[in-house]
């Protein structure tokens, strides 16, 4: 997992088997960057409260976070990562 700061928001960037994905870089629930948390399956963990969140989602899966994570659009490009086409960042806080 590696935090990544796109356009003043920090994202979260993480390599699951060979496929990218990217969500919000802070925790939903309350202000923690997620690259200090933890990857099991197809969840992240928060290491403050252990909210969790599905990779695919960014559904909340366990308390104490009940707001989903921000799910980015990935497109992977020789020169490096790209957003996509969506327009400005959106962040659940």
């Amino acid at each position: 997992m590696k935090l990544c700061e796109v356009e003043d928001e920090l994202v979260l960037v993480v390599n699951r088997e060979g496929r990218l994905h990217a969500t919000q870089g802070v925790c939903s629930h309350e202000y923690f960057e997620l690259d200090k948390g933890f990857l099991t399956g197809d969840s992240i963990t928060c290491a403050l409260h252990l909210s969790r969140f599905e990779l695919e989602t960014g559904d909340a899966l366990d308390p104490p976070a009940e707001l989903p994570l921000v799910v980015y659009p990935v497109i992977v490009r020789t020169a490096g990562l790209d957003r996509g086409p969506e327009g400005p960042l959106e962040v659940n806080r």
